[in-house]
Formats: C-alpha cells, sequence, structure tokens
C-alpha cells in the first residue's frame, strides 16, 4: 500500500453498524442491507453507504436502469437489488470472465472491458437505456476517462454518475500521481471549467460531457456527475 494511505480494518457487522453510526450519523435501511450483509461478499468503505444514500434513494422502488462496472465477488449487485428493489434493471459489467456466474442472480452480467467504448453502447442498448453508472472497475485513470466519456453521453437526463475509489488517482500504480497529468481530478477540473465557460473565453475540452453536465459533486474517494439541461445564466435585480 503506498505510503499515507489509510489502511482498512475488517469489522464484524455489528462493529460496521457502529462505526457508520457513530462518525456518518446514518441509519438508514442501506446501512443494515450492508452490514447484515450473509451472502456474497460486498467491498465498501464505510463513508460511502450514506453518500450512495444521498444520491441514489430517490431512485428506490422505480423502474431504475442500474449500471455498475465492476462485478468482483457479486455482492454488490446484490445489495443495489436488495436497496433499489425488483422494478430496477440491474446489470454489472466486469471483464474476468468468471464473473459471469453472477448473470441471473441479482442482476444481469456481461463481461467486457470498460473503456471499450462499442461495448458499453451495446449493454445500455440492451438495459433500454441507463439512468444510474456507478464506476468500482479498474480505478486506472485511462479506463475511468474512456467509460465517462462513453457512458455519459448515454445516460438519461437527471441521471447520475457516479466514480468510486479515486485515492487511486494519487497512485502512481493506477496511472495517478499527485502531481500525474492523469490524475482524474485534473479531469474533474476540467469539467469544471466546461460548467464556466459562460466566464472565460478558453475552449470547452469535453463538451461531449460539459454540455449536459448540470452538477458536480466531490467527496472522499468519490465524484458525482448529475446530468441535466444546461442554460447560460441569467440575472435579474428586482426591488426598490
Amino acid at each position: 500500500m503506498p505510503r499515507g494511505a489509510i489502511r482498512e480494518y475488517l469489522f464484524g457487522g455489528d462493529d460496521v453498524a457502529s462505526d457508520i453510526r457513530e462518525k456518518y450519523r446514518f441509519d438508514g435501511e442501506l446501512l443494515s442491507m450492508f452490514a447484515d450483509n450473509r451472502g456474497p461478499v460486498v467491498h465498501k468503505w464505510h463513508h460511502y453507504i450514506p453518500i450512495y444514500d444521498r444520491y441514489f434513494s430517490r431512485f428506490r422502488g422505480k423502474p431504475l436502469r442500474f449500471l455498475e462496472i465492476g462485478v468482483a465477488k457479486g455482492g454488490s449487485l446484490q445489495l443495489w437489488r436488495n436497496y433499489f428493489g425488483d422494478a430496477a434493471t440491474i446489470y454489472g459489467i466486469d471483464i474476468k470472465p468468471r464473473c459471469a456466474r453472477f448473470d441471473g442472480q441479482s442482476g444481469q452480467v456481461r463481461i467486457g472491458s470498460q473503456d471499450d467504448p462499442d461495448f458499453l453502447a451495446g449493454v445500455v442498448e440492451e438495459m433500454g437505456g441507463v439512468d444510474v453508472v456507478l464506476d468500482d472497475g479498474s480505478h486506472q485513470m485511462p479506463h475511468i476517462e474512456a467509460s465517462l466519456r462513453a457512458l455519459f453521453p448515454l445516460l438519461s437526463d437527471d441521471g447520475i454518475y457516479m466514480i468510486e475509489d479515486l485515492h487511486t488517482s494519487y497512485w502512481q500504480k493506477w496511472g495517478g500521481g499527485f502531481d500525474a497529468r492523469g490524475n482524474f481530478f485534473n479531469t474533474v477540473r476540467r469539467m469544471i471549467d466546461g460548467m464556466h465557460r459562460w466566464y472565460h473565453d478558453r475552449p470547452v475540452v469535453l463538451p461531449e460531457i460539459s454540455d449536459k453536465l448540470s452538477g458536480i459533486h466531490i467527496h472522499d474517494s468519490i465524484v458525482v456527475l448529475e446530468k441535466g439541461p444546461v442554460f447560460r445564466p441569467v440575472t435579474s435585480r428586482i426591488g426598490g
């Protein structure tokens, strides 16, 4: 583990729940679904749980189309099935063929690379569109950006694109580094500049994203992108 990185600690279910309640003041249903899991392994940083609920709760019980990049041991797909309910269309993709064994359990699983735009487009077409993307894939800088460029334009308006485990942006093994050009937070900065194109004369670097990027939220190791209509800002001064 790189110098200065936070070490993970293993907790029992009760300890996990207590840790999340006490630190993050969160006690929603997603907490118990995670902490009480007895099914396939699901591996999440504790502070992610309330963040998920903050952005995903409005989709619960609705005909959501949810795509997770990275299947691993199948536990995450089961978590999302329990959380979103039977009305959701849930797909997971992974480059590892062994993940195909989870197909049809809590969702559909397709095998392919997250940096293959044709593969991604085919999965979204099969889903009938996509409302939420959660990138928990390779965490490699080029792969993160390739998936974003391919999938964000396909995301429905009012959709959410969440990328997690972005601490790898600071690690060379994943194509990052504190001052590295490939650090994904440099891409985030370019997207922020694109959102504010009304106030400067520099070219928009990522127009396929910036033209429909209505909000950016940054948490520890997570970036959340909101898609929606974008209008030139208007100001008014009203009153005497």
